[in-house]
């Protein structure tokens, strides 16, 4: 079993940054994708960021193309959301996921089998 929890989250102002950080207690096998995800009340859990553990191979929603970055750290088995020129309209609850089964980056929450409890992130105008 893989236990995940971030951290990192926090009240900013529009175009500040923060960094998220998802440490993994378990074992990270070379085939297992990471995800960040957000969700803010009344809207569905959305995919923001992805990775493929073995490669470093990212994807990224449109909305924070060119903003966020993903990445990870092998040693660590932690990873990382860099998050700038933060907008209003990113704040939500952000959690980080692991895909055990992955052969691509997938971007639905159902594919996803481990999960972190979250971390709010406020974005203020």
């Amino acid at each position: 079993q893989v236990q995940l929890a971030e951290s990192g989250g926090g009240l900013v102002q529009a175009g500040g940054s923060l960094r998220l950080s998802c440490a993994a207690s378990g074992r990270i096998f070379s085939n297992y994708a990471m995800g960040w995800f957000r969700q803010a009340p009344g809207k569905e859990r959305e995919f923001v960021a992805g990775i493929k553990w073995s490669l470093g191979t990212t994807y990224y929603t449109d909305s924070v193309k060119g903003r966020f970055t993903v990445y990870r750290d092998n040693v660590k088995n932690t990873v990382y959301l860099q998050m700038n020129s933060l907008k209003p309209e990113d704040t939500a609850v952000y959690y980080c996921a692991a895909d055990s089964t992955a052969i691509v980056l997938r971007t639905t929450s159902y594919s996803y089998n481990y999960w972190g409890p979250g971390t709010q992130v406020t974005v203020s105008s």
